[in-house]
């Protein structure tokens, strides 16, 4: 009888102990039992549906007229609160050939390229890989310039030469092999050697130039431990859904596998061959379509690549205005006016000529990609008037904020 008194003694203290620890309180700290939810994917194929029977007669009529009129030589999209309303390819991919353009043609964005290096800059900040702080020497030990730091490099405010000008001179002095493209690393080491004069001490004043986004993608790479074309694939383009995008490098390609040529000085027979300046990757080398580019900013939008404070961060103005409308931020031009915002940016590279804008307030997307640098986006008054946004155009605007003529 004793026995079988202990023996449910027991098992009743068994119970109890069971009951006892599935009601302690789970101490497991949330990111290792429940990641976090995911952005939702966007719906590409709906938001790059379009019917060509359906575009905006006034966009057309302004787009044809720039083709016709000013040379215009490339793919138009505009999109308006989710919808693309114009999207069009007009002229040659490649003059020579006899090559047409395709819709999903894949242009050298050259730097609009920096809008995306910065986007992959504020998504390791904040992963704790880096710092706005940091010093380019933490990384770059033999870095030869002193105070330049991540947040200076966004801005344009580190006050260094425009390595594009600095190593060509390297390579036509030493009669180097100008085919074979060189890499982020070769760049980085030769400025280490040569330590080429600056313009000015770090945080001076703003001074566009290169060096200052092929340094951002060299800092990529070294904290990654990857290809930089290789963590944009990842963490840029495919969560944005970016299926025509890619970085080609010379130091990786013998020949960029596209099939737009970049033709310069506005005539045909000016095409551009690609050469060691088509290496270095950051600043430029990211290859897209009018699609992609739209849909990186729904996915920006969306929050899919940011959350909102890091991208918000990028569009502050970060400079003294031009004009008292034109600034720069985290990678991005901005124009403002009362109760407008358009974040934008430009590129001009080995025969391509670019500009990609995003109207805030009115949900307003314009990609205007080229393959003939003949100044013909510089005459876009019109395309803007018939898209319903502001004129974005440096000459346009007097500092008190008056349209004046050029």
């Amino acid at each position: 009888m004793r026995l079988l008194y202990n023996s449910v003694l027991c098992v009743a203290a068994s119970v109890l102990l069971l009951i006892a620890c599935s009601s302690k309180p789970n101490t497991t700290t949330p990111e290792t039992t429940i990641a976090a939810p995911a952005a939702p994917p966007l719906d590409t194929k709906s938001l790059l549906a379009y019917n060509p029977r359906n575009a905006d007669p006034r966009i057309d009529a302004a787009i044809q007229a720039l083709h016709k009129t000013r040379g215009f030589n490339g793919n138009v999209l505009v999109a308006k609160h989710g919808k693309i309303v114009y999207e069009k390819a007009l002229g040659w991919a490649d003059y020579l050939h006899r090559d047409s353009l395709k819709i999903n043609s894949q242009f050298e964005l050259a730097s609009v390229t920096k809008t995306m290096t910065s986007t992959a800059i504020l998504q390791l900040i904040e992963r704790g890989k880096i710092k706005l702080t940091d010093d380019v020497k933490k990384f770059f030990p033999d870095f030869p310039y002193d105070g330049v730091t991540i947040k200076l490099l966004l801005t344009h405010r580190s006050g260094m030469m425009n390595y594009v000008y600095f190593t060509d001179g390297i390579y036509k002095k030493e009669h180097r092999d100008e085919h074979k493209g060189i890499s982020n690393a070769d760049e980085m080491a030769l400025i280490a050697k040569y330590k080429p004069n600056r313009f000015n001490k770090p945080d001076v004043r703003f001074l566009y130039n290169n060096s200052n986004f092929m340094v951002l993608g060299s800092i990529i790479e070294k904290v990654t431990g990857m290809p930089y074309a290789q963590y944009m694939k990842e963490n840029v383009f495919i969560p944005a859904g970016m299926t025509h995008t890619a970085v080609y490098s010379k130091a990786t390609y013998n020949k960029i596998p596209v099939d737009v040529v970049g033709h310069d000085r506005g005539q045909w027979r000016y095409s551009v061959a690609q050469n060691f300046l088509d290496g270095p990757v950051g600043d430029k080398g990211i290859y897209s379509t009018v699609g992609d580019l739209y849909l990186y900013d729904r996915a920006l939008r969306a929050g899919r690549l940011l959350k909102k404070a890091s991208m918000d961060s990028a569009y502050v103005p970060r400079n003294p205005w031009l004009h008292g409308h034109f600034n720069y931020g985290y990678g991005w031009r901005i124009f403002e006016a009362p109760g407008q915002q358009v974040i934008y940016h430009t590129g001009w590279w080995h025969g391509f000529r670019h500009i990609y804008l995003r109207d805030m307030k009115n949900d307003i997307v314009v990609v205007l990609l080229t393959n003939l640098s003949n100044g013909s986006l510089l005459k876009l008054d019109d395309v803007f008037k018939a898209v319903g946004m502001p004129i974005v155009r440096k000459s346009a605007y007097k500092g008190n904020g008056d349209t004046s003529d050029d």
